[in-house]
């Protein structure tokens, strides 16, 4: 049976009903198959299985809609119900943000994500992650996790809520789940609907330019290589935000070693974003 909890203070009489470890995935509903692997890698790390469901209207920008976000709490819980979750905490944003906070610019307190919440997708979303740091501290502090499950495919909001968790001494395991994707490459995302049936054709090469660069950098090849080669080899037709190399916390990107390949562009009227694994190999 999956409860659905409606506001802090019965969460944490739920919470305080769970005895062994306790997983949570944060969401903000409009739940798919990547949502359901992240539920899937958290019920196999802990007992009790704790599933968020909350619009934050921190992290919306003043050209974004926050109203027009798809809330479908019924099929989310149907969703949830058929992967075993024991709770799902849906609650208002009034209980979530009492003293009326709409805005990251409006918030009283916020997590301040430092230098690398100004990068790659923060760039073009200024104050998106210190909305996202905010809301997934309060949720910790509500659900009180002893682990929780983010996907790679946001990975700077990985990276980051990796280090909020370190940085500010949270006793929480924070664990990546790989990408889900498509068949042909794509990774799977709900906008993915929007694409038309050309530029549907054409996105899966965005995944063939990358794994081409990145098996460059296992030759040999530099950073600097790698992003030139995966530029070229993108479809045609993407408006380009970025291709980035990074170290694995999205430092500087290393002369050999581990680092993670980035990669944000808009194809027709649709953004996507991508990243994988890749190992630098020094010449």
């Amino acid at each position: 049976m999956t409860l659905l909890v409606p506001d802090r203070a019965t969460m944490a009489e739920v919470r305080a009903g769970m005895t062994g470890r306790v997983a949570v995935v944060m969401t903000m509903g409009a739940l798919h198959e990547g949502h359901r692997a992240l539920m899937r890698d958290a019920r196999k790390r802990a007992e009790h299985l704790i599933v968020t469901v909350f619009v934050n209207p921190l992290q919306f920008g003043p050209t974004e809609d926050f109203d027009r976000y798809p809330r479908t709490l019924d099929a989310d819980l149907a969703i949830c119900r058929a992967e075993g979750v024991d709770a799902v905490f849906a609650p208002t944003r009034e209980d979530m943000y009492p003293t009326g906070q709409t805005s990251i610019k409006g918030a009283k307190v916020t997590v301040n994500p430092g230098p690398v919440g100004d990068i790659l997708e923060g760039a073009f979303r200024p104050g998106f992650f210190g909305g996202v740091l905010t809301v997934v501290a309060k949720l910790l502090n509500v659900t009180r996790p002893d682990v929780t499950c983010f996907g790679e495919k946001d990975y700077q909001q990985l990276a980051m809520v990796r280090a909020m968790a370190a940085d500010l001494s949270f006793p929480v395991e924070v664990v990546g789940v790989e990408t889900v994707r498509e068949a042909d490459g794509l990774a799977k995302s709900s906008r993915n609907v929007y694409l038309s049936a050309a530029e549907r054709a054409a996105a899966p090469g965005i995944h063939a330019a990358m794994q081409s660069g990145a098996s460059l950098a296992g030759k040999g090849a530099t950073a600097a290589d790698v992003r030139a080669h995966v530029i070229a080899e993108l479809p045609g037709g993407i408006d380009l935000d970025y291709v980035e190399v990074t170290s694995p916390d999205l430092g500087p990107a290393p002369e050999s070693g581990p680092a993670r390949l980035l990669f944000a562009g808009r194809l027709g009227a649709t953004r996507l974003i991508d990243n994988i694994p890749l190992t630098v190999e020094a010449k």
